[in-house]
């Protein structure tokens, strides 16, 4: 009973290598667009190695319609995830897209793109007149567990771009990329990047927005257009009737 017990064991711990194998992670890029509303739009590239026995098998799969993500994880590993997730709403707009086979060099590798659409991927706060301070919610961190926390995982670019007009106000730890932007306080820095290996349990990116008049004024009807709803059009049709009403009775005299 033992003998087969560990027969077992040992075949299941090979058909897990094996599959393993023949997918080798070789790098991942999550890159985040951060929106003015809080929420974030995600693009994440894993690079894979396909060995030479598995790329026939890897096209059939890339072609088949009834392949879910999570039967691309059993193959691939556990690096295929969202990286980034709203711990109570998830992500949203998923869109996952395995690629075709290329060399490189020796090799045969592919592109696995996913992208989607995370909420709350910061906090924001109005500090002034027109003024926002806006500043990452790191419980959207999916990153691998070390003894400190969360880490960045070998060969693992991520990157944040803040929205048009933004100031970068602080960033810990420092990014890798570009190399300039701490010397320069990160003026007109628009996108940042850290690369595998950096702590993430301290992390915080903060940055500002001033907003313009005209979007202040346009979001101040927008506002009272949400709150008032068909009450506001009710309104305004009244206001026309009154005023038809009162030319109509001036006119009469």
């Amino acid at each position: 009973m033992k003998y087969a017990l560990l027969v077992l064991a040992l075949s299941v711990l090979a058909l897990t290598q094996f599959s393993y194998a023949s997918y080798t992670v070789t790098h991942l890029n999550v890159t985040a667009q951060l929106n003015k509303n809080t929420s974030a739009y995600v693009n994440e590239v894993l690079t894979v190695k396909v060995s030479n026995d598995s790329v026939k098998q890897y096209t059939t799969n890339r072609l088949a319609l009834n392949l879910t993500l999570s039967t691309w994880q059993s193959l691939v590993g556990p690096m295929l995830v969202q990286h980034l997730v709203n711990p109570v709403r998830g992500v949203y707009n998923f869109r996952f897209l395995p690629g075709a086979i290329f060399k490189n060099g020796t090799g045969n590798y592919a592109y696995l793109l996913m992208s989607y659409d995370v909420a709350n991927a910061t906090n924001v706060q109005q500090t002034g007149p027109r003024a926002f301070k806006y500043s990452f919610n790191t419980n959207i961190f999916n990153f691998e567990h070390g003894v400190s926390g969360e880490v960045l995982p070998a060969n693992t670019t991520f990157t944040l771009i803040v929205p048009s007009g933004a100031v970068i106000t602080s960033v810990y730890p420092v990014p890798d990329a570009p190399v300039s932007a701490f010397t320069t306080g990160y003026s007109n820095i628009t996108r940042v990047s850290w690369f595998y290996g950096e702590p993430l349990s301290t992390f915080t990116f903060t940055f500002t927005l001033q907003e313009s008049i005209e979007t202040e004024v346009m979001n101040f009807f927008s506002g009272v257009n949400r709150a008032l709803g068909y009450g506001l059009y009710i309104i305004i049709a009244l206001v026309i009737l009154g005023l038809i009403v009162y030319i109509y009775v001036k006119a009469g005299r």
